[in-house]
């Protein structure tokens, strides 16, 4: 068996890679969920809200919020997501040995799982896994047009920064698998552009007036009533992002943006270690049998690029942002294997030494942060 393992390291990669998520587990434990926390308590006790719709569904079945929940909450999504990826990449791909380095790169990547861990209970992984049950359930009916409507106006609920960080992936899953393969007609032109109505005004509502309207001292007590341990006021320093413009936020960006432009060129290593899962996906493009998919296709992934641009600009969580992106493009890259193709994409080399060692990289380095890199 030991040489069995030695003979395909990217078995042996994976057995690492899960000892890395224990080891980013324990140590998160020790961490002060404090932005996460917070999240638990706001609700809509002072009228419509951003950002509370979890703390919402909360409230029903808890009056007083414990800190192990935010552990306990985001490590159930955190599994959820693991089995729906785990799912989806059986679908689309299968298990056999050949798919075994794309897997490793995926499921390992520092961008994924393994940030998705580091960041227990942040709210990205929501927007991954509601795209991920889109690319499980059948686009055969209108339908599926109105329940990833559903789920992106949930996401915006949650945080309506989800309208550039998974809302336009939902939307290019919608247009891959349902819109490019049964085509337009009046009725799904309809629901499609009703959808996209509805969830731009949810927007528009949740950014604009969303922020709390009572005095800061009146929400700080509130949300110290539904604390199970209220002596614990240091985990209510983040209350002012309810009463933040999106102007402060944009003047806050910016003021931090010399430092942070300092961890581009490690964002950029860190995407260049994916390099054949990038390669890979460049052949499923060009593999497309219609000409048609495959510019759509171009222009949704510099659609999507383009939105975490703009997020880039207005909210400074850079390592956070680019992890997520790098998660819609593997969505994608899932998405778009279920079109038609002209002819079939070798998997990724197994024998290929400078793809092993680049295996090795992304599956030693453990996370790749909120903020900064590492």
């Amino acid at each position: 068996m030991k040489l069995r393992v030695w003979e395909n390291p990217w078995r042996l990669m994976l057995a690492v890679n899960v000892a890395v998520l224990i080891g980013v587990f324990f140590y998160k434990l020790t961490r002060e969920p404090y932005v996460p926390y917070i999240h638990l308590l706001v609700d809509y006790h002072f009228g419509f809200t951003k950002r509370a719709l979890i703390g919402a569904v909360t409230s029903l079945f808890f009056a007083k919020v414990p800190v192990w929940l935010v552990f306990a909450l985001s490590g159930a999504v955190w599994l959820i997501t693991l089995g729906l990826f785990v799912k989806l990449f059986r679908r689309t791909f299968g298990f056999d040995e050949a798919q075994l380095p794309l897997f490793v790169f995926m499921a390992g990547s520092p961008f994924f799982l393994k940030n998705f861990m580091h960041t227990l209970g942040h709210f990205d992984i929501y927007g991954c896994a509601l795209a991920m049950c889109l690319l499980l359930i059948p686009a055969r009916s209108i339908a599926y047009v109105l329940l990833a409507s559903a789920f992106s106006m949930i996401l915006i609920l949650i945080h309506h920064i989800h309208l550039l960080m998974y809302v336009p992936t939902i939307a290019v899953i919608v247009v891959l698998r349902y819109y490019l393969v049964l085509g337009f007609d009046r009725q799904n032109a309809i629901a499609g552009t009703a959808s996209v109505a509805a969830v731009g005004l949810l927007f528009v509502a949740a950014q604009f007036w969303g922020s709390m309207a009572v005095p800061e001292a009146d929400f700080v007590n509130y949300l110290q009533s539904r604390m199970a341990d209220p002596a614990r006021t240091n985990l209510l320093s983040f209350s002012f992002i309810w009463y933040q413009s999106l102007a402060q936020e944009i003047r806050d960006t910016w003021g931090r943006m010399p430092s942070n432009l300092l961890g581009i060129p490690v964002f950029a290593l860190l995407i260049w270690l994916h390099t054949p899962l990038w390669k890979y996906f460049a052949g499923l493009i060009r593999s497309l049998s219609n000409d048609l998919h495959r510019r759509v296709v171009v222009a949704a992934i510099a659609m999507v690029s383009a939105a975490y641009l703009i997020m880039f600009a207005i909210v400074f969580d850079y390592s956070r942002w680019i992890s997520n992106w790098a998660v819609c493009m593997f969505l994608l890259l899932h998405a778009v294997k279920t079109l038609p193709a002209s002819q079939a994409v070798p998997p990724i080399s197994t024998d290929d030494r400078k793809t092993t060692v680049l295996g090795w990289i992304v599956t030693l380095i453990p996370r790749v942060g909120i903020v900064r890199p590492f």
